[in-house]
């Protein structure tokens, strides 16, 4: 290790106890489920949407017992519109194993907690070093481009071999010494370096306290770290989605199969082409029909073109009894409903 590299902890506990981020609710306590809860939700989505979801889940689940008991329902509810809802259904599951197997406690060690339901390495590393000031590494995305940026480390992290060569060097550069107060504050600073100061674009070097050893920035291209080969290709699906209610002002609702999007949500029917759903509709309701203007609802991967129907009420579900449900307003608000399926009923009920 360069004299450099042994360094980098020091600034960074330095610059995040100066310039780094305090105000957030997470960053107040060492509670794990707190801490755990936070960091599920922050996967892939930004900080400013978590806030008001962090505080009514608190709200509703103030430990994890509480949510171990909950039903799927109830969390997958709470969680409508913060997307990516296999996080939601793991975070239930998770509760659930720490209550049955660990007595409703964290395990404190990464490596216990990498083995529970949705908590993946980085996870796993963020809440043993801020709740127990273990020396565990994290490698999020925000990790990921300071770290690649600063070691130069320019391998293809596509490659699996590649992507645990950085996991050892970040543990490299981990504090040595008061962990305690060290790890959490040094595990903060990275983030925030990442989200604040070493953006993917225009970063903002004379901001950082790790510039004078920042081998990408000394070579003028940090924009070209980290580098990884694998692109996802986005796809174009288009839904038509059944509206039916009754002459109560119920509407039909089904459950989406246990894998695939939406999975495990209540949801309108899903037809993947117009005629298929016109098939379900009875002779006598077509002149009853509103299509309505067609919503755009973009996944990580995938572009959603949702297509509205409604048909005029009827006492008679146009599908099986098993595929689904006849719903109260009441009743529907209280469910796990994608966010543009939710949206759309708010206006149409």
């Amino acid at each position: 290790m360069t004299e450099c590299e042994s360094a980098v902890a020091t600034r960074v506990v330095r610059w995040q106890q100066l310039h780094g981020r305090s105000h957030l609710p997470w960053q107040q306590t060492r509670d794990p489920y707190r801490v755990w809860l936070s960091e599920i939700m922050l996967q892939q989505t930004q900080v400013g949407t978590v806030l008001d979801y962090y505080v009514r889940f608190l709200e509703r689940f103030p430990d994890v017992s509480s949510l171990a008991k909950a039903s799927p329902d109830e969390v997958l509810a709470l969680w409508s519109g913060l997307g990516y809802y296999s996080r939601a259904r793991n975070l239930h599951r998770c509760a659930q194993q720490i209550v049955a197997e660990h007595g409703g406690s964290f395990p404190s060690s990464a490596q216990t907690l990498a083995t529970l339901p949705g908590i993946g390495r980085s996870t796993a590393g963020a809440i043993a070093a801020f709740c127990f000031g273990e020396r565990a590494p994290i490698l999020d995305a925000n990790v990921r481009r300071v770290l690649t940026r600063l070691l130069g480390f320019g391998d293809d992290l596509a490659i699996a071999a590649n992507e645990r060569k950085l996991w050892e060097l970040a543990s490299t550069l981990l504090p040595q010494i008061d962990l305690h107060h060290s790890m959490p504050r040094y595990t903060q600073g990275m983030m925030d370096l990442g989200a604040m100061v070493c953006l993917p674009r225009k970063p903002q070097c004379g901001q950082c306290p790790l510039h004078s050893c920042c081998k990408a920035g000394l070579q003028g291209d940090p924009e070209n770290y980290p580098f990884k080969t694998r692109k996802v290709l986005r796809k174009s699906e288009s839904w038509w989605l059944l509206i039916q209610r009754d002459s109560t002002e119920r509407v039909w609702l089904h459950r989406r199969p246990s894998r695939g999007i939406w999975a495990g949500l209540h949801c309108l029917p899903v037809f993947p082409e117009r005629q298929a759903l016109m098939d379900r509709i009875p002779q006598e309701m077509v002149p009853g029909i509103l299509e309505m203007p067609a919503v755009l609802h973009v996944l990580t991967h995938r572009d959603l073109h949702l297509h509205p129907v409604q048909v005029g009420a009827t006492r008679l579900p146009l599908l099986s009894e098993e595929d689904g449900g006849w719903f109260e307003r009441a009743q529907w608000q209280q469910l796990g409903l994608p966010a543009p399926v939710r949206k759309l009923l708010e206006e149409v009920a």
